[in-house]
């Protein structure tokens, strides 16, 4: 009997520990999405699926259907500050200021309150390390702090933008990415500060900074933008040091996906805050058209959607790619209904959305959606990969990061994407 009660003992210890193995594991993966067999896409018909349905089997939006999913899934949506966190709950509360939804108001609310003390400093944000991603999630400090006049936020939104008083910057005045990515501008980053910068300027009339606003723009855009194809490289080192920059240009050797996604919506986000008659304000719009030429000519004709390496469809590796296509999705259909590009590019956005929902989302027995093959990472430099291979820039490597499933880097854009195209 004592063998008995102590084998009974052992497993439940061992079922507890199991268990708290997998709340870890969970909690490791907030945001950053299941992994795909084999870390990779899945494979796509030739020609892709079958069109599916504009509205979800019991008739709500896909926007809502997606939000709902995500806060079922994920009660607490990350487990730090940062952009990922940022991006999908900025979505949220679109979709629920659009549909007067309180419970999703409340769960933004709620993770975001995980991170803002009492004295409106930011949990586990430190202004130091210069990494312009961390300036993303502060975007939704301004609704919280309209609707709630609670002064937290507004300290909060003001330590951010004290980063961007110091933060360090290439001898013609652009942002670094992060302090420990010296002299490199990424397209990522056009996303992750400039939107916040610009709102922020405008709510509470610090109207010197818009210059500085379009100086990243249209800074980036110069050095990174390619004409003959119209696509932008994915980085720009203007010190010319890295392994992975060209030694004439300092240019990174591909037009990724995501970081164009990115750059496009940085564009239509701003313009939201600036100024009508800024001078700088046409140059702007002028790259994002620019872009969206580029974009249109490498959109895959049988799907609708863009591929990882945007310029390199069907090479061995490459696959059609969730945010990007998300990201694109909802910039090109904004800027198209705010006038900025033609109304063509509002059918290629149409286009984009209908593939992503024949494609690429997934409902689940549970009656959750997923959004599959979304790029986990891909960045530049830095820390070896776990395989000990680096972060070089090559299409090989851009291609073997992990493939996942429900990434908010994903999920974030699509439903943007599907609130603005009304689905």
């Amino acid at each position: 009997m004592r063998a008995l009660t102590t084998l009974t003992l052992l497993l439940a210890l061992a079922a507890d520990a199991g268990a708290q193995h997998v709340r870890q594991a969970a909690a490791q993966a907030l945001g950053e999405g299941a992994r795909q067999p084999g870390d990779s896409a899945y494979a796509l018909p030739r020609g892709g699926n079958p069109p599916r349905a504009r509205r979800t089997a019991d008739g709500r939006p896909w926007s809502v259907h997606v939000a709902e999913s995500i806060m079922t899934r994920n009660p607490q949506t990350h487990r730090r500050w940062d952009y990922i966190q940022g991006v999908v709950l900025g979505a949220i509360e679109r979709v629920a200021l659009a549909r007067r939804d309180t419970a999703m108001l409340a769960y933004v609310q709620r993770n975001m309150d995980r991170w803002i003390r009492p004295d409106g400093t930011i949990d586990g944000y430190d202004l130091e390390e210069y990494n312009i991603d961390e300036i993303a999630q502060g975007r939704v400090l301004f609704g919280l702090y309209t609707r709630t006049k609670d002064a937290r936020y507004k300290k909060a939104m003001a330590l951010l933008r004290q980063q961007l008083r110091t933060h360090p910057r290439t001898s013609e005045g652009g942002f670094w990415h992060k302090k420990i990515y010296p002299e490199q501008m990424w397209l990522d980053g056009l996303f992750m500060g400039q939107p916040f910068y610009a709102q922020y300027a405008a709510t509470f009339g610090d109207t010197a900074a818009f210059d500085d606003v379009a100086r990243q723009f249209l800074l980036v855009a110069r050095h990174t933008r390619d004409p003959r194809t119209g696509l932008m490289y994915h980085a720009w080192d203007a010190a010319r040091r890295q392994p992975w920059a060209d030694s004439l240009t300092g240019l990174s050797r591909h037009f990724w996906g995501r970081a164009m996604g990115w750059y496009m919506v940085g564009v239509v986000e701003t313009l939201d805050h600036f100024p009508a008659n800024h001078p700088d304000r046409d140059a702007i719009i002028q790259t994002l058209r620019d872009a969206a030429e580029g974009i249109a000519r490498v959109q895959d004709p049988l799907t609708g959607l863009w591929w990882d390496v945007l310029d390199q469809p069907n090479r061995a590796g490459n696959y059609l790619e969730g945010s990007a296509s998300s990201l694109i999705a909802y910039a090109l259909a904004k800027g198209a209904r705010l006038g900025y590009l033609d109304a063509r590019h509002r059918r290629r956005a149409e286009r984009a959305f209908d593939g992503l929902l024949s494609n690429l989302v997934r409902e689940n027995a549970d009656g959750t959606v997923s959004l599959t093959n979304i790029v986990q990472v891909s960045g530049l430099g830095g820390s070896p990969r776990r395989d000990g291979s680096t972060r070089d820039g090559t299409f090989e490597y851009y291609v073997t990061e992990p493939v996942v499933t429900d990434d908010y880097k994903g999920v974030g854009p699509f439903l943007l994407a599907a609130l603005e195209l009304g689905r």
